[in-house]
C-alpha cells in the first residue's frame, strides 16, 4: 500500500465515522498539503459542532510556542482594528495592545506573546472576527503549517477537520 493509498483508507473512515482522530490527523497532515490542512481546519473553525472560534483560538494559542503566539497574535490584532483594539486595551491586554491602537499593527515579539494567556486571546480572537471574519480562514492558513498544534483542538474537531478533507480528497477535480 503506497502513501496515498494509505491517506485515502484513514481519510475514508472520517465519511463513516471517526477513530484515533489525533493520531489518524497526524498521519493525514503529514501526507497532504498544507492547502488541504488549511481547508479541514477552517472548516472545524466555521462548524456548529465545535467551540466558537474565540475558544478553539485559545487553546490553539495556549499549545503554541512563544514564535507561533507572536504570529497568531500579530494576525488577531491586524483583523480586530485600532477601535476594537481600542475597547480591549484595558486589564491584562492592556500593556501589548495600547501600543497596537495606531495606524500600523506592531510586531508582536514572542515574549509579549508569552506574557499573555490563553484566554486573552480568546478575547481578542472573538473581537477580531467579528470586526474581520476572514480571521478565519487566515488562522487555519497559519495553522495549516503547524499540525502538531492543531492536535490540541481536540478529537470533534479534529474529526470535522478530517471528515472535510476526506470530502476534498475524494472530490473530482474541477
Amino acid at each position: 500500500m503506497n502513501l496515498s493509498d494509505e491517506i485515502s483508507q484513514i481519510l475514508g473512515q472520517y465519511a463513516t465515522r471517526p477513530t484515533d482522530t489525533s493520531a489518524d490527523f497526524d498521519e493525514v497532515a503529514k501526507g497532504v498539503s498544507p492547502d488541504v490542512v488549511r481547508d479541514g481546519l477552517a472548516h472545524s473553525l466555521r462548524s456548529e459542532q465545535t467551540p466558537s472560534f474565540g475558544n478553539m483560538v485559545g487553546s490553539l494559542f495556549g499549545a503554541s510556542n512563544g514564535q507561533q503566539r507572536a504570529g497568531l497574535l500579530g494576525q488577531l490584532i491586524q483583523a480586530a482594528g485600532p477601535a476594537v483594539l481600542a475597547q480591549l486595551s484595558s486589564g491584562g491586554l492592556g500593556k501589548l495592545l495600547r501600543g497596537a491602537v495606531g495606524p500600523a499593527a506592531p510586531q508582536v515579539d514572542p515574549a509579549q506573546a508569552e506574557s499573555l494567556s490563553p484566554k486573552d486571546a480568546e478575547a481578542i480572537a472573538t473581537a477580531a472576527q467579528k470586526n474581520d471574519p476572514g480571521i478565519l480562514d487566515r488562522v487555519a492558513d497559519f495553522y495549516s503549517r503547524h499540525p502538531d498544534v492543531v492536535k490540541s483542538l481536540g478529537g470533534a474537531a479534529l474529526a470535522i477537520a478530517l471528515g472535510h478533507m476526506a470530502t476534498k480528497m475524494n472530490a473530482p477535480p474541477r
